[in-house]
């Protein structure tokens, strides 16, 4: 066994695949973001007037996943920044993703997280929310200042919590005298606003950027720019770059899901001790990603997401054809097992709606005449990764 280690080990320093694995990573930033020049500007329009030391009108920033939102609104960011350091500008501008687990998924969480970043420290749990507010407004008041948060995947905290915490964000202007705060929410819902509070989102005024899915040639272009760094040279063969860019933009256009792509093709073809990247490394590599994004998806969900996920997993285990009160009553079982407060019908029904739209499950619309309507559902559930899924539930929800 030691010396089978040993070969693997070795082969490593063989490398004949990657340059630079990180340049494919998520959290890799470019210097150049291809086919985003249009919205870049509009982002660094809306947000330029803090150069003067206004407080610049809040900004919504929509697309789906891929779409190179983040990267560009953190670009406008740091060329902000640099010109406010030039010019002698006090202005604060922080990030946070809110969709990281134990960060942003209580109105607590989500102030202590951004109090950390601003130098400042309250406890994990164990104050009142009002105090916590307090805090932060002691803390970013102390000088006169523009502060800008950023708050990255912000339809995942609002799911979470509610939006309360938005309407409280911005009514906060109010009570400082030094410091005026603006946010910048990114979104993967386009319809995100149009399902929260009318009276938060009067008070937001904002202002709204979509960013399109990018097309097949884009995608190409995104490629071939990162695979120069990334991979040895005449390491990836001819039709690779067109393959993953043809997957990806058959999934709305997803430029993260081109570079994940092509970089676990480029994994798998250096396990196999392969020297070049081909086409059957891209079909590996994508049954592979749709396994994984499938159980990050149940991990990362809401506890009442995965109760009604398990709930249909239970039933599904023993029966070909499930409906929608069936799902009822056994999610209703497992909240009294974990003492969770149970939702209506009518939400538990939304939310399989959305594991429907998530592929997670398929649910049909069917007739039952005078008894109204229901849906049939079926798990959609890969059967290779059904046990795993299961075990991620059961550990999460501590079952």
């Amino acid at each position: 066994m030691v010396v089978k280690l040993d070969k693997i080990f070795d082969s490593i320093n063989k490398n004949h695949i990657f340059k630079d694995k990180f340049v494919l990573q998520a959290n890799y930033s470019p210097s150049t973001i291809p086919h985003r020049d249009e919205e870049i500007k509009q982002v660094a329009s809306i947000l330029a007037p803090s150069l003067r030391g206004e407080k610049t009108s809040n900004l919504f920033v929509y697309g789906v996943t891929g779409t190179g939102k983040t990267l560009s609104v953190q670009y406008v960011k740091n060329e902000l920044l640099k010109r406010a350091k030039s010019n002698n500008i006090s202005l604060r501008i922080e990030y946070l993703n809110c969709k990281l687990r134990k960060v942003a998924d209580t109105e607590y969480r989500i102030l202590a997280e951004l109090i950390k970043k601003l130098g400042g420290e309250v406890p994990a749990t164990g104050l009142p929310t009002d105090s916590v507010y307090n805090k932060f407004v002691d803390l970013i008041d102390k000088k006169k200042q523009l502060l800008i948060l950023i708050l990255d995947e912000i339809d995942q905290a609002v799911k979470k919590i509610s939006d309360g915490f938005l309407y409280n964000l911005t009514r906060l202007n109010s009570e400082l005298d030094k410091t005026q705060i603006s946010l910048v929410g990114i979104s993967n819902d386009l319809r995100f606003l149009d399902n929260i509070d009318p009276r938060v989102k009067s008070s937001l005024s904002e202002e709204e950027i979509v960013f399109p899915p990018y097309n097949a040639l884009q995608l190409q272009d995104i490629l071939k720019e990162r695979a120069k760094y990334a991979f040895h040279n005449g390491v990836v063969r001819e039709g690779v770059i067109e393959k993953c860019a043809a997957l990806a933009a058959r999934e709305h256009g997803d430029a993260r899901r081109a570079l994940d792509l092509l970089r676990v093709a480029g994994e798998i073809a250096e396990r196999n001790g392969d020297t070049k990247i081909r086409l059957n490394h891209i079909d590996l590599a994508n049954n592979k990603i749709e396994r994984d994004k499938i159980l990050d998806v149940i991990e990362s969900e809401p506890k009442q997401f995965q109760l009604t996920l398990l709930a249909i997993m239970n039933l599904t285990e023993k029966n070909e054809k499930i409906f929608t009160g069936d799902v009822y009553r056994e999610y209703q079982e497992l909240c009294r097992k974990t003492n969770t407060e149970i939702l209506t019908q009518r939400r538990i029904s939304s939310i399989i709606s959305e594991f429907d739209m998530l592929g997670l499950i398929n649910a049909k619309n069917i007739s039952r005449g005078t008894y109204g309507k229901t849906r049939e559902i079926k798990s959609a559930i890969p059967k290779e990764i059904e046990e795993q899924a299961k075990l991620i539930l059961k550990e999460t929800l501590l079952i």
